[in-house]
């Protein structure tokens, strides 16, 4: 077994000495916010390198040096363009990257200018990145933990997280949306979809929706994934904003729902005696994904 490596600033400037000896007089520092499945550092005032933190997210590094140049000319804003794979070494087990630096600041609400203006943004995004020809592009996998197949495949830690919770969440609901989800099975072609819509990998400039980054869990398959962005981040006339800028069925938004409830219920269930804020937060979004259900059935 791999144990978990040491990221820090020390071992990234080895790395960039001995591989890309060119950079190694450029300054290395952390990003401000750097991630969690990766680690993130400022090298230079250009580029960033960044390193997966677990073996689960090496996968993704060839994967976004394969399609991430082949995506970035065909979609509205930008996206992280690779400039450079390192290898294995100083005790670091797996592959990783060197990226140009995009400007701008993760999206926090305070931070967007209009959010309804910025849901039909990321809506336009997504739907030129769903228009892009998929073929020999990456199918659901253990590479980004099977984002774009179909939600059965977390069915039973959905009901295991929902037993958990009786008496804490409203569990006839959520066993609801959860079946309508699974009901609504996705039958088209399969389209690149990004995998993790959420404000920390959408970057804000001058208030509006400036780049889209981290493609670690990217693919092609079913897009319902990319909807969880409308519970976790916009309500009210943003997520219509939303809604009426993707080319979304019904059935669609029912598994968007269910991916956007399964990922909030593990999270409670996970962390409901550790981390009190993103509890909070997570029940949020679940109460959120309930409402609107509710809504429209």
């Amino acid at each position: 077994m791999v144990s978990k490596p040491n990221i820090d600033i020390a071992l990234v400037s080895r790395l960039i000495a001995t591989q890309f000896p060119r950079w190694k007089k450029l300054a290395v520092r952390p990003v401000e916010f750097g991630g969690w499945d990766n680690r993130t550092f400022h090298l230079g005032d250009e580029m960033t390198v960044r390193l997966p933190s677990a073996a689960a997210y090496s996968l993704q590094v060839e994967k976004e040096h394969r399609w991430l140049p082949r995506l970035a000319p065909l979609l509205p804003l930008p996206i992280p363009v690779p400039l450079a794979m390192g290898v294995p070494a100083e005790n670091y087990p797996w592959h990783w990257s060197v990226y140009r630096w995009i400007e701008g600041e993760t999206a926090e609400r305070e931070r967007i200018a209009s959010l309804p203006r910025f849901a039909t943004d990321l809506a336009a995004f997504l739907v030129a990145l769903q228009m892009i020809d998929a073929t020999g592009g990456p199918a659901p996998g253990q590479h980004n933990f099977f984002r774009g197949g179909a939600l059965s495949v977390y069915d039973g830690e959905t009901r295991q997280a929902i037993a958990a919770l009786d008496g804490k969440i409203d569990t006839v609901a959520a066993r609801a949306v959860w079946e309508a989800a699974l009901a609504a099975p996705w039958h088209g072609a399969p389209v690149w979809f990004h995998g993790d819509v959420s404000w920390g990998n959408l970057l804000v400039r001058q208030g509006r929706l400036g780049a889209v980054i981290d493609f670690g869990t990217s693919g092609v398959g079913d897009p319902a994934c990319d909807l969880a962005i409308a519970w976790t981040l916009f309500e009210g006339k943003s997520r219509e904003a939303f809604r009426a800028g993707l080319p979304a069925d019904e059935a669609m938004w029912a598994r968007g729902r269910g991916w956007t409830l399964w990922k909030a219920l593990i999270t409670v269930a996970g962390q409901i005696d550790v981390n009190p804020v993103e509890v909070e937060k997570s029940r949020h979004v679940i109460d959120e994904v309930l409402a609107d259900h509710a809504r429209r059935g």
